[in-house]
């Protein structure tokens, strides 16, 4: 009989932040653990969300047994949606994981077109030949789980995200005494997170927040807005503790806290009393001190809630001066110029702004360097792989597992497209596949010379108008008449009259603009490119492309 051969790939999260997505191959057949999306760096204008590239599923898509989540986060689920439109397979999670993806499904139109399978803990799935364990692990959203895939060539044990918080909110603690288990009977290889590999001692436990939040509100003499991560239902229902305390109203705004908060409080992972809630159109029937909004928007996305309320720009929220906003996240890498300039705005309106650097509001939901080490210590792996992070906390997090005594030999440092062969009892890298990224714009997948592509045929069928405004960069306002100049659009009646209405309309919009104080280059873009838009199409049922540049100077 030939030897079983098990193959890891990971398609993305290795020498990164997000995009995570492993594939494990075993003697021809696949399971697909995570399916996880980035999102894009600054220079890369006109994407909205990097996901893994699919082509070695793709060619191979009926091989694949399933998709298995380790939990909800965008970084491991995100990509998902995307996957299943190519490949249509079973998707395992657990029961807040799968109410997360449904309500994707839906927006994606596959609603009712994927299998979801629920998992938990005391049951283990045979998921074709891959024989699964599931171990609660403790993150920064409920139902989270580390896998171990028992194999014929030896058993792997995927971490997942997680940290070891004594006393979670959920009082769902990370299994120490499963891992315990797993290394007596021995594991071959260990897969664990690296995001906090360069932190040392040990991760605050949630509740710790949960104190500060307190405090704050005891404070604070007029509304409260909280801003978080909308999947971070353990800070979510902190924030509601309080304002339950303090006998505060709770509004919810932005498209994904309204959303992540009514799957929580249906699936029964959130305690919300029904009394509590109130609509943005309330918010002004109650006193200030009697009022909690809680907000996505804490990575300063440009569309979001708080941002739109730091630059004046949101429907129903107008900042006023005892209000207080709590920033309770830490940015992730590559937004800090965002969030930075979101807390500027937030204090220029005159609100307190708390956040991370002058309070401790947040806490991190990953392993620091003590935890990372209990996990070697208790699975006893015989090779160890970092996954989950840069290249420095993978560097980190091999430089700490020699120093618990693994040879370097056993340490395998890979990257994303690396082939990764178990067997014979050995594990080593034989081989790398192209394992790059694809673009997201809007709900349109491709590289980046598709999306150059689409905005190529809108040029040659309706040409461009381009708007031009350098604004100051104090205060936001004009430092000189827009500039707009139109190539190969054809307007068939009276241009010039259509362009001195085009002219008028930017001029409008400007001054709509600096009477609601609103200044971000970015949101001044998005006002001047979609009322235009709206404005020609009706005008002369044309779409040209339109590009609004808005210049600080």
């Amino acid at each position: 009989m030939t030897e079983s051969r098990l193959r890891i790939i990971p398609l993305g999260g290795l020498g990164e932040i997000g995009k995570n997505m492993m594939v494990l191959d075993l003697d021809g057949r696949l399971l697909v653990i995570d399916a996880g999306l980035s999102f894009p760096r600054d220079e890369l204008l006109g994407i909205d969300l990097i996901i893994p590239d699919f082509t070695f599923l793709r060619e191979r898509a009926s091989a694949v047994e399933a998709v298995l989540l380790t939990h909800g986060h965008e970084d491991h689920v995100g990509a998902l949606p995307f996957l299943l439109r190519e490949i249509n397979v079973p998707v395992y999670g657990t029961r807040l994981t799968l109410g997360l993806v449904r309500n994707k499904l839906e927006e994606h139109g596959l609603a009712g077109k994927v299998e979801l399978r629920e998992i938990t803990t005391d049951r283990p799935e045979d998921i074709g030949p891959f024989h699964c364990d599931f171990i609660s692990v403790t993150h920064s959203i409920p139902d989270g789980v580390a896998v171990a895939v028992t194999t014929p060539v030896g058993t792997i044990v995927h971490s997942g995200d997680f940290k070891l918080d004594p006393n979670p909110i959920d009082h769902r603690r990370t299994n120490l005494g499963k891992f315990g288990e797993l290394g007596s009977e021995g594991v071959m290889l260990l897969l664990s997170d690296s995001t906090n590999a360069e932190v040392e001692g040990v991760t605050g436990p949630e509740k710790s927040v949960g104190k500060t939040i307190d405090e704050i509100f005891s404070l604070a003499k007029g509304r409260i807005i909280v801003s978080s991560f909308a999947s971070h239902i353990h800070r979510i229902q902190q924030v509601v503790n309080a304002a339950r305390r303090h006998r505060r109203r709770l509004a919810v705004v932005g498209r994904s806290m309204v959303r992540n908060v009514q799957i929580a409080r249906e699936l029964g992972y959130l305690d919300v009393p029904e009394e509590m809630m109130i609509s943005l159109g309330e918010i002004g029937n109650f006193k200030p001190r009697k009022v909690v909004i809680l907000s996505s928007g804490s990575q300063g996305e440009p569309l979001s809630a708080l941002t739109r309320m730091a630059f004046n720009d949101h429907k129903k929220v107008k900042l006023q001066e005892d209000d207080t906003v709590i920033m309770s996240a830490r940015p992730v890498p590559g937004n800090e110029l965002s969030v930075h300039q979101v807390i500027n705005r937030l204090f220029k309106a005159g609100a307190e702004v708390v956040y991370e650097s002058v309070a401790p509001v947040h806490v991190s939901g990953h392993a620091a360097r003590e935890e990372l080490k209990m996990l070697i210590n208790l699975t006893q792996p015989k090779y160890f792989m970092p996954i989950h992070g840069e290249y420095r906390h993978l560097h980190f997090h091999k430089q700490l597992a020699e120093e618990m005594g693994m040879s370097p030999k056993r340490i395998i440092m890979a990257a994303n497209g690396d082939v990764v062969e178990l067997s014979g009892g050995k594990v080593r890298i034989v081989d790398s596949i192209e394992a790059g990224a694809t673009f997201v714009d809007g709900l349109d997948v491709g590289d980046i010379q598709d999306v150059t592509l689409r905005d190529r045929k809108k040029l040659s069928r309706d040409g461009s108008i381009i708007v031009v405004l350098p604004v100051r960069q104090q205060d936001g306002s004009p430092a000189a008449p827009a500039e707009i100049s139109d190539k190969g659009f054809v307007y068939m009646r009276n241009r010039k009259e259509f362009m001195n209405e085009v002219s008028a309309l930017v001029k409008q919009i400007i001054k709509e603009g600096a009477k609601l104080g609103i200044s971000d280059p970015g949101l001044l873009q998005e006002h001047i490119h979609d009322r235009l838009a709206r404005f020609i199409y009706k005008k002369t049922k044309k779409r040209p492309l339109i590009i609004a540049v808005v210049v600080e100077v």
